[in-house]
């Protein structure tokens, strides 16, 4: 199995269960792992038969930035669903790191995998 991926992808968004973090955009971090056979766009040298990891990028980014999610689960659920359905991806990993969530700690979040490898 081929794996394209997204790493560090960064996006505002209003996210969290406290009043103030609904008044407050925070920084979220995206790791993406997504199952591709590259083989046919190898051997043509050729976008067309790529997972064009920019536009997935872009997807992303635009749903978070406009999402008002309370939960990182829900959020990155979401995420998942909109890679699996609109770029036919059978297989993801993603994880959701919502960065000083939790004092003392350098990052907090989710880690999900999603279809068949």
């Amino acid at each position: 199995m081929d794996i394209v991926f997204i790493e560090d992808l960064k996006v505002d968004t209003v996210i969290g269960i406290y009043d103030w973090e609904r008044q407050i955009r925070q920084t979220i971090s995206i790791d993406l792992e997504m199952a591709h056979d590259i083989q046919p766009a190898a051997q043509e040298d050729t976008i067309d038969k790529c997972l064009d990891y920019k536009s997935v990028a872009k997807r992303i980014i635009a749903f978070v930035e406009e999402s008002e999610f309370q939960l990182v689960e829900t959020l990155a659920e979401r995420i998942a669903e909109i890679v699996r359905n609109e770029f036919n991806v059978p297989w993801l990993k993603l994880k959701l790191s919502k960065p000083g969530a939790v004092r003392g700690s350098k990052n907090v979040g989710v880690i999900i995998e999603r279809g068949n490898r």
